[in-house]
């Protein structure tokens, strides 16, 4: 890989943190209790359909990153200006309708144009594009052009730069975290404070989701950087870096 500076501006980066929809398994709906302990013994084989507390457990733990039983509490994205400046700017809050129309509107005013525009961010093809089409589709907002992929094939979506696939060089059996790849190639790495383990208790229990935007916040800034040195660029220095 090998960006130059103008191709670089036209990147918008991004990370999203999401938690289940509800702090406990018991509130939510019966429904969607069913549902989720088929999708809990899918994951877990060991468990069974009578373990109520085990598939309770496993919601708190694993609900987070479906997209059918959880929320997005943060987006944070990042650009680098013509100054070689990084802004980096959160839409974060308890709702998600909200978040999702304002990060929408985002795309739509200044990143329109597949052509001409990229999205970045670390197995973002996997996760986070797929999660914000899901919950955008979930609330009835209209899908960007930079998120209208379904049906895709990749070639058809370059304009998606996923540090992931590109660490990977062709291989493709493993998945390789963003933390692991910038303390490999020694880019000071986001993960000094909460892991993404972590996120559904900070947000539930301790209450504190600027703790989670910061966190957030560092992951996109981690991913620029890697983008940067995968480039052959230097990296962006703190003093380089606004927040709005």
């Amino acid at each position: 890989m090998n960006l130059n500076l103008q191709t670089i501006t036209r990147i918008l980066f991004l990370d999203i943190e999401t938690v289940s929809e509800k702090a406990e398994f018991s509130q939510i709906s019966e429904t969607f209790q069913k549902l989720w302990a088929k999708k809990a013994i899918s994951i877990q084989k060991s468990l069974e359909i009578s373990n109520k507390e085990g598939i309770a457990a496993l919601y708190k733990e694993k609900a987070g990153i479906f997209a059918e039983f959880s929320k997005i509490i943060c987006i944070s994205v990042g650009y680098l200006n013509s100054e070689s400046k990084l802004r980096i700017k959160s839409f974060s809050g308890h709702d998600e309708k909200a978040i999702l129309t304002s990060f929408s509107k985002l795309l739509e005013e200044h990143y329109p144009d597949p052509n001409n525009c990229f999205l970045c961010g670390h197995n973002v093809r996997e996760f986070d594009i797929p999660f914000i089409c899901r919950r955008m589709v979930k609330h009835q907002i209209s899908l960007p052009p930079l998120l209208s992929i379904s049906g895709k094939k990749p070639w058809q979506t370059e304009f998606i730069i996923d540090t992931m696939e590109l660490w990977r060089f062709g291989d493709i059996k493993n998945y390789t975290s963003l933390e692991l790849i910038a303390t490999t190639l020694g880019i000071p790495t986001p993960k000094d404070d909460i892991d993404g383990s972590q996120v559904g208790s900070v947000y539930w229990e301790e209450r504190d989701l600027n703790r989670i935007v910061l966190y957030c916040q560092k992951d996109v800034v981690t991913v620029v950087r890697l983008v940067q040195h995968l480039s052959l660029m230097d990296w962006i220095a703190d003093d380089q870096i606004e927040f709005a």
